[in-house]
């Protein structure tokens, strides 16, 4: 069934032209991953679809008695309520004929899932990690027709991206979103919108599948524009030779041929281009020695030693809370600690990619802002550009350098501050959720960027695809301060603790099971056991093999266990599961040892 309906709509802001003529129609069970680079419209797109901003042509048409859910990048909130106060607010409208007790006891729940335990707790002075959060939560707890998320992953850690991974798969009902996880995407979105040059182009399948067709239509585009362009040659060429417009058809063709000469070059789309240089960097780096850093009872680091490597790519990961960025701060000493030392290299330069785009001064012209480094800058083969070219090449064209940052939308602002930091040649990169509202093309281009990168970086990440990308080492922050370093990306530590985390789960079973056993056992020896029955011997010739294959299929669950860690509905069946079986084999392993002690009685 139809949800939405969108018919030849159009939207500019001043100049710019975001989309034209786009037309799409929304199902009641499709799941949209929009894509584009920034400041492409696709913040606007969704605005118009939730209809709280007006196309400048075109129709929008919904179902009848729809209702629409949207997360969007900025929250309206009251800063004198309490989180479930306001979580209840929004919620409440929607869910109207809900009891008020079961509605706040959902609302707790999701609050909770998401990471939020103070619900008394006032808005004011909340991160805008926590903000985001709160209105997921309000979002997601309204019933609707029609979900639309922007940047849902922001701000969040590993653990609540894989419960809204499962959250939104399962859900009922059309869902929009835009997110730069290409992880998340792959696993939630059955279809894709790209916005490019204006147009709006619509892929059946997640973002593998897009990446495939986006490609056919390149290759397709690049055919006609060979096309198009001998059929320019040709065609100037008859209008070289004196060609009047006499007759119906030379009007026609001149016509024809003004389109394509019009037409000529714009099928191709702007890439983000990083050709900065970066200062060498000598023996020494930065050392950390038995460094330790608490917050009133809450300690973050403790006792952490490390000699950053010429090479190191380190990806930081950690819940919400435990000291990531304070552990960028520390190395980049913008925080003391409170014990140990750091030590910094005399060539080490570093460039600090902070989430919060700090010392932009939004009152200033993009241009003017990267000219306060310099007018003319090295690239990696000893060139100069200038700071326009520069630009430039970071998709911001003559007339975004001369806007004033404050008119940027935040992809555009979290570019530029980019460049600012990768302009002053750095060769110590710490990168603070670098992911956060970068586009997708931007994000791989970074990611080329540092494959060639002289030097060490260091990231704070939740994006999973962009960790196993860019780091061959993880720093996981645990409890207490504790950093375990694992070797490898982030999928191998994934691999790595999930092994951990069953192996220790095994071992507990195996030998709570033992345990249970040897208690049996011993009761069992009391007893005079009688003479094996016909029944008993045919029992005790067959039951080692069944004690095998019951354990074989234990093994099997706890590595479906290990598989699922991310799918809650799923673990707790398997959880299930594995009580069930592990009830039946220690019933197994007791009438084993009971079959014992009486096949040893009869043999005396």
């Amino acid at each position: 069934m139809n949800v939405v309906t969108l018919e030849h709509i159009s939207k500019s802001y001043g100049v710019k032209t975001l989309f034209k003529d786009v037309n799409l129609t929304i199902n009641d069970d499709d799941k949209y991953g929009i894509l584009g680079i920034n400041g492409t419209g696709k913040s606007t797109l969704l605005k118009i679809i939730d209809q709280s901003v007006e196309p400048d042509e075109g129709s929008v048409s919904t179902m009848k008695n729809i209702r629409i859910e949207s997360l969007k990048q900025s929250h309206d909130f009251d800063e004198d309520h309490s989180i479930l106060d306001q979580v209840l607010a929004y919620a409440s409208e929607a869910s109207k004929d809900q009891p008020i007790w079961d509605l706040e006891s959902q609302a707790k729940t999701m609050l909770t899932t998401l990471g939020i335990h103070d619900y008394d707790r006032r808005i004011k002075g909340l991160s805008g990690g926590q903000k985001k959060r709160i209105a997921l939560a309000a979002a997601l707890l309204s019933p609707c027709d029609l979900l639309i998320l922007d940047e849902p992953t922001n701000h969040m850690d590993n653990d609540t991206i894989n419960w809204l991974e499962t959250y939104l798969k399962r859900r009922k009902g059309a869902l929009l979103m835009i997110t730069h996880d290409r992880y998340f995407l792959d696993r939630v979105v059955t279809k894709t919108l790209e916005i490019s040059l204006g147009s709006v182009y619509e892929y059946e399948g997640n973002y593998s599948t897009y990446i495939e067709k986006k490609l056919e239509r390149l290759e397709m585009e690049e055919r006609q524009d060979r096309r198009n362009e001998n059929m320019f040659r040709r065609e100037l060429a008859w209008i070289r030779r004196g060609a009047r417009a006499r007759s119906t058809k030379q009007k026609a063709r001149i016509q024809r041929f003004e389109e394509i000469k019009a037409n000529r070059g714009m099928t191709f789309e702007g890439e983000v281009e990083l050709e900065t240089a970066s200062a060498r960097l000598g023996n020494k780096t930065i050392e950390l020695y038995n460094v330790s850093k608490s917050f009133g009872d809450l300690k973050v680091l403790d006792d952490f030693t490390y000699t950053f490597l010429r090479d190191d790519r380190i990806g930081i990961i950690g819940d919400n809370g435990k000291g990531k960025t304070t552990l960028l701060n520390i190395i980049s000493e913008r925080l003391q600690p409170d014990s140990g030392r750091v030590e910094i290299g005399s060539t080490v330069r570093i460039g600090y990619f902070s989430q919060e785009s700090e010392l932009m001064d939004e009152r200033m012209k993009a241009i003017d802002y990267i000219k306060e480094t310099a007018e003319n800058f090295h690239t990696p083969d000893g060139k100069y550009v200038s700071a326009s070219k520069l630009m430039e090449n970071f998709l911001f064209d003559s007339e975004l350098q001369y806007t004033f940052i404050h008119k940027l939308s935040g992809g555009e602002k979290r570019r530029l501050f980019l460049m600012k930091v990768l302009i002053n040649e750095p060769n110590l990169l710490l990168l603070d959720e670098p992911t956060n509202d970068l586009d997708i093309d931007t994000l791989k281009v970074l990611e080329r960027y540092l494959d060639n990168f002289q030097g060490i970086v260091v990231t704070v990440s939740h994006d999973r695809y962009f960790l196993d990308r860019t780091c061959h080492r993880i720093f996981a922050l645990e409890d207490a301060g504790h950093i375990h370093e694992y070797m490898g990306s982030y999928s191998d530590y994934l691999e790595e603790f999930q092994s951990d985390q069953a192996g220790r789960t095994l071992e507990t079973t195996v030998s709570s099971s033992n345990d249970k056993v040897k208690v049996k056992q011993d009761r069992v020896r009391k007893e005079k056991a009688p003479k094996l029955t016909y029944n008993e011997s045919r029992e005790f010739e067959t039951i080692e093999s069944e004690i095998e294959a019951l354990e074989t299929k234990l093994d099997q669950i706890q590595k479906d266990i290990q598989n699922n860690l991310s799918d809650y509905t799923r673990l707790q069946e398997l959880n299930e599961e594995n009580e069930t079986v592990e009830l039946e084999l220690l019933d197994k392993m007791e009438r084993f040892e009971y079959l014992s002690e009486k096949y040893e009685e009869s043999l005396k």
